[in-house]
């Protein structure tokens, strides 16, 4: 996607602009013909008012929202107008309305074959102890989640209704789900899994946090896309039902590739006004560690808002078809850190992600376009019993009840539902001291590298467990649950600093980051594959990062001293754009 780029740039006249206007304009106008008409979100020194929505008005311009979480508004404005805009004395900042996209993977999901047969259970409750087995009093029960998606199409598995629903996309004020992807996710945080249970049920899909409810916020339209200003929208109706409905969690299993710093862009001011607010944001890495197009070997490739050091940014695992987390690995396509611009040491957290059953949206885009993914009920029901009279009244239509879907989209809503059943234990646990406790009791045996093989191409690629790769480690909601530390102070994922004559990286921790004392979220000793560790005690990150001189696990990609490796793409001053990282340019 490139919304802004055209055949005529408007280079001379933003170069005659002046400095403090070329400061406020986002660099990607550059490439904007002069002629056209742009979708920008302008960010006021203050609380925009409506002379300033008029003066907007004057040169050509179509309000189209207001954000006054982030003090800003969203205009359709002539590219023209652009220099003169950013003159308004009251403007402190303009940036395009960017597209966003869901963030689940499905070509070569189920590898071709008859319909169904490849396809088994994931387990990915029971993995993070989240099944009601293992967890039966804490599953969410009093807590709202905001889910911000494609919308959910309500069917017999979602036992409670929506509590509030809205469609922020455009010119569509439906809140079903027509892309196929939102109500997969629903069905993963409060999915009662009554499609699937009855006398002849083998496996029940229900949602990791049954016990919680949802709003739902649409803001994806059929193809999967929307835009910055539906998504801030949204967060900012969320943070205004926050007392009405007691929502507590954000979950955001969308983004787009980062257009410059979070401290200067829109979508992660807003994460971090819900956060601010009292709402833990949780967000999804991307699906990018495949991506070598830049000869990162995936490194660098987190998406934004997952790119906040606020948020809680979410990585996938597989959980390889069983139970068990021993024979687990991380999903090669999860996005890998640290983020461009900040390198901030993202993801997070993992959790399962890779080919997960949930509920499905009958008709809707993905449905139509990867029949294959479609489960089949010999799944999840013992075939071939004879039907009793009423027996079979648990699925009005089991054949297209549930379907698949892989990403770091399906590993969010595991860590928004544990989110909430913390928060039900103790609702008066803050953002921060949910991230703290998340990532301090998830599990962090892994090992040196895994492999794994495309199903439909045959490619390798090679995975390694670096702090870039699988942050505070996998998800253990038992281990959370059962703990009862009170993180003091600010839980913001740190940035990392490498110093080439060394070989080493700093974390920097500043010192509203120190919230553990003695106890170091890592874990003491904690040996990341064979030549990196965290160190340091009395703080939440440790102090420094030893990545040694073997390098074996691509970090020479990430700090690297050939001239010929990502030392550049990472460190660099000739940073690339995520943008062309994702468009593979």
């Amino acid at each position: 996607m490139k919304p802004f780029k055209t055949a005529l740039p408007m280079l001379l006249l933003l170069a005659s602009a002046g400095a403090v206007v070329a400061q406020k304009l986002s660099p990607e106008f550059a490439d904007v013909h002069s002629s056209q008409m742009v979708n920008v979100i302008v960010r006021y020194k203050s609380a925009p008012t409506a002379e300033q929505h008029q003066r907007v008005v004057s040169r050509g311009g179509v309000h189209t929202a207001t954000h006054e979480i982030i003090q800003s508004a969203s205009y359709r404005v002539p590219a023209a107008q652009l220099a003169e805009l950013a003159n308004d004395p009251d403007v402190a900042q303009i940036s395009p309305d960017h597209p966003v996209q869901a963030l689940a993977v499905t070509s070569g999901v189920v590898a071709a074959s008859p319909a169904g047969t490849n396809i088994a259970i994931d387990y990915f409750r029971e993995t993070v102890y989240a099944d009601p087995a293992d967890n039966p009093t804490y599953n969410g029960a009093g807590v709202v989640i905001a889910l911000i998606d494609s919308g959910v199409t309500v069917n017999a598995d979602f036992s409670r209704p929506l509590l509030y629903q809205q469609s922020f996309v455009p010119g569509d004020s439906s809140t079903a789900d027509a892309y196929g992807h939102g109500t997969h996710v629903a069905g993963m945080l409060v999915g009662s899994g009554k499609n699937s249970s009855g006398w002849n049920s083998k496996y029940q899909f229900g949602g990791a946090a049954p016990g919680a409810s949802l709003v739902n916020l649409r803001v994806l339209d059929a193809n999967g896309i929307g835009t910055d200003s539906a998504v801030i929208s949204a967060i900012q109706r969320a943070i205004a039902l926050k007392s009405t409905y007691n929502i507590r969690v954000i979950s955001l299993s969308l983004g787009r590739p980062p257009a410059g710093s979070y401290l200067n862009d829109p979508l992660c001011q807003a994460v971090e006004a819900a956060w601010n607010a009292g709402i833990v944001v949780v967000v999804a890495a991307g699906n990018e560690g495949r991506n070598n197009s830049a000869g990162n070997q995936g490194y660098g490739t987190i998406l934004a808002p997952g790119n906040d050091p606020y948020v809680i940014t979410v990585g996938a695992m597989k959980s390889m078809g069983t139970t068990s987390r021993n024979d687990d690995f991380i999903a090669s396509y999860s996005s890998k850190g640290p983020t461009l611009v900040d390198h901030v040491v993202k993801p997070d957290l993992l959790a399962p992600g890779n080919l997960v059953i949930s509920v499905e949206a009958p008709n809707s885009t993905l449905a139509r376009a990867n029949p294959g993914n479609d489960v089949p009920t010999s799944v999840y029901l013992n075939q071939g019993w004879p039907l009793i009279g009423g027996a079979a009244s648990f699925a009005s239509n089991p054949a297209h009840s549930y379907f698949v879907l892989s990403g770091t989209s399906m590993a969010t809503p595991v860590v928004s539902a544990a989110a909430a059943s913390l928060l039900q234990k103790n609702p008066s646990l803050t953002p921060d001291q949910i991230k703290a406790r998340l990532m301090k009791t998830a599990s962090k045996a892994f090992p040196v590298s895994s492999v794994a093989v495309d199903p439909v191409t045959g490619i390798s690629y090679t995975s390694y467990y670096d702090i870039f790769t699988v942050g505070a480690g996998y998800l253990n909601l038992a281990n959370a649950l059962v703990n009862n530390d009170l993180a003091q102070g600010s839980a913001m994922s740190p940035s990392v600093t490498y110093n080439a004559s060394t070989n080493t990286a700093t974390l920097n921790v500043t010192g509203n980051g120190v919230i553990w004392g003695t106890g170091v979220i890592w874990g003491t000793g904690v040996i990341w594959g064979t030549n990196a560790f965290v160190g340091g005690t009395g703080v939440i990150w440790g102090t420094a990062v030893s990545w040694g001189t073997a390098t074996p696990q691509g970090q020479s990609v990430i700090w690297g001293t050939d001239p010929d490796s990502a030392s550049g793409v990472i460190w660099g001053t000739t940073t690339p754009s995520a943008a062309a990282l994702v468009r593979g340019e």
